[in-house]
């Protein structure tokens, strides 16, 4: 027989006033139900993370605590993404909790897979992924696109769990190595795996959306992708280089075939052999400027060090 476990359950907040109430009403039954089983203690929390909502997420939040013991409540001071949302519930919350699960507010990760999540650790394990069982419930085109995100950066040498978004088990210690990562640029698909300790991994249906908007559009989803692999590998750099050789042996080519043309007493073919070659090297040079820029503008935040995120309110709960 096991012990009981003490949770804290952090849930990052967009806009979320039309999800909120609703998804706080199905988590706390299903704790209840866990309290009642005895794998998790009477001292496990919700933490809720608004992260610059303009909505009335705060207000509700507020009124949740007001009500239950069981929340905790952080507003961050600005929108600062996803990411680091929950980087400020975790680290508010180090030290205090046998284990911390990682868990989208709107609720379309299936929250009975906590009790599996559970178990594992039990058996041992630091870290706990959910993994999607299928994604029959997205658009073709977000399916295609995901499954592309996967392929590229295994390709490209960054260590992700496939179809494992931001569902997760970390215990203490993990935890506290993980918070030992000090980048600006925090993608925690990628940093997560680098912790190594025990892991396991759960799956599950996902569903769809029951209230509100997705606040993950394609272009943020675009930019975590760019984020993930700018972060964590240099193979762009090294492609942009082979790229360059490429281009600097066809130039060679291209000058001995005009040297051969010209020697043999030919016209040089119209004005396509000259306009082409200036749009091809124009345009990778462009590419590669602007992606030598990109890197140097990671490097450049790196160095300012600026706060990841920054805490206006911080309502604790009484049970802790």
């Amino acid at each position: 027989m096991t012990n009981s476990i003490k949770l804290a359950i952090i849930l990052p907040c967009y806009n979320e006033e039309e999800a909120l109430e609703e998804s706080f009403s199905k988590l706390n039954k299903y704790f209840i139900s866990l309290i009642n089983e005895k794998l998790i203690t009477k001292k496990s929390i919700f933490c809720f993370v608004d992260d610059g909502s303009v909505d009335k997420t705060w207000n509700i939040i507020e009124k949740l605590r007001s009500t239950h013991q069981n929340i905790n409540g952080i507003k961050l001071s600005r929108n600062f993404g996803q990411q680091n949302a929950l980087l400020a519930g975790l680290t508010i919350l180090h030290d205090q909790y046998d284990c911390y699960i990682t868990l989208d507010v709107d609720l379309q990760d299936d929250i009975t897979t906590i009790e599996k999540m559970l178990f594992e650790y039990n058996n041992g394990n630091s870290i706990v992924y959910g993994v999607r069982d299928d994604r029959s419930t997205d658009s073709f085109f977000k399916r295609i696109s995901a499954i592309f995100f996967y392929k590229v950066m295994n390709f490209l040498g960054v260590e992700t769990i496939h179809n494992h978004a931001e569902f997760r088990l970390l215990d203490n210690n993990s935890l506290t190595e993980l918070l030992q990562f000090k980048e600006v640029n925090f993608f925690l698909r990628g940093i997560v795996p680098l912790l190594g300790f025990n892991t396991s991994k759960v799956y599950y249906n996902r569903f769809e959306r029951k209230a509100g908007e997705t606040k993950y559009p394609l272009s943020k989803m675009i930019s975590l992708a760019w984020d993930g692999i700018s972060s964590f590998s240099i193979k762009p750099m090294r492609f942009v280089l082979i790229i360059g050789f490429i281009t600097f042996l066809s130039s060679i080519i291209i000058s001995l075939w005009i040297i051969y043309i010209y020697l043999g007493g030919l016209s040089i073919p119209g004005w396509f052999s000259t306009l082409f070659p200036l749009l091809l090297l124009s345009g990778i040079q462009m590419m590669s400027i602007g992606l030598l820029g990109e890197y140097i503008g990671k490097v450049f935040l790196e160095i300012k060090q600026r706060p990841r995120f920054i805490i206006e309110k911080y309502i604790n709960n009484e049970l802790a």
